[in-house]
Order: structure tokens, then C-alpha cells, then sequence
């Protein structure tokens, strides 16, 4: 199960990269707000994931999964919203919501691994 763990975490490093590039031309009064809400929203996803993955029970583990999750879901709420500020147009709207979906399969399928071990 260790290349599922690593799968997904590599997909949520994917996202944080995607959001990184499309975030760049955010305008510059959103420095301090939705485009930082959203880096930090995309960089919790793979840090729980990892942080998930270092605890010493299945619980624990799955406390952070779930974590990352949420995170997850609520960069996915940002997405929309920089959508409908249009601040990202809409192709590379789709390409971040096409990753986000992989990464909710992925990070769901991990958790109910996890489910399983308790």
C-alpha cells in the first residue's frame, strides 16, 4: 500500500504546482487574500497527507486524511469563486478541477484503506 500513499501525494503536489501558476496572475490586491487562502489551502493537502501517513495509528492516520480532505474541498470552492472573479479563465479552470477529482478518488480510496485496518 506504500504506492498508494505516494500516488496520492504526488497528485496533491501536482495541484499546489497547478494552483502556484495559475495563481500568478492573480491580481495583486488578492495577494493577501484569496490567492493566499488558496496556496495555503493546496499546501495543507499533501502536508496532512504526509503528516497523516508519519502517526502511529490508523486513526490518527485517517484524523489528518480527512484533514486534507477538507482542505482539498475548500480549494475547490476557490477555484469557483477565482473562476467567477476571472481571475483564471475557464480551460485552466477545468485543467485544476480535473486534478482536484483525481485527488478526491485517490485521497478517498486512501482513507478507506485506512478504514479497513481498524
Amino acid at each position: 500500500m506504500e504506492y498508494n500513499k505516494l500516488e496520492v501525494w504526488i497528485e496533491a503536489r501536482k495541484l499546489v504546482n497547478l494552483l502556484y501558476d495559475s495563481s500568478k496572475v492573480f491580481p495583486k490586491e488578492e495577494l493577501f487574500g484569496l490567492t493566499n487562502q488558496m496556496r495555503r489551502a493546496a499546501i495543507s493537502i499533501p502536508s496532512n497527507i504526509a503528516e497523516g501517513c508519519g502517526r502511529q495509528t490508523s486513526k490518527d492516520t485517517i484524523n489528518f486524511l480527512h484533514i486534507s480532505r477538507g482542505s482539498l474541498y475548500e480549494l475547490e470552492t476557490q477555484y469557483y469563486l477565482a473562476l467567477d472573479q476571472n481571475y483564471i479563465n475557464e480551460a485552466n479552470f477545468n485543467i485544476a478541477l480535473v486534478q482536484i477529482q483525481l485527488c478526491k478518488k485517490l485521497l478517498n480510496g486512501f482513507i478507506n484503506y485506512y478504514k479497513s485496518k481498524i
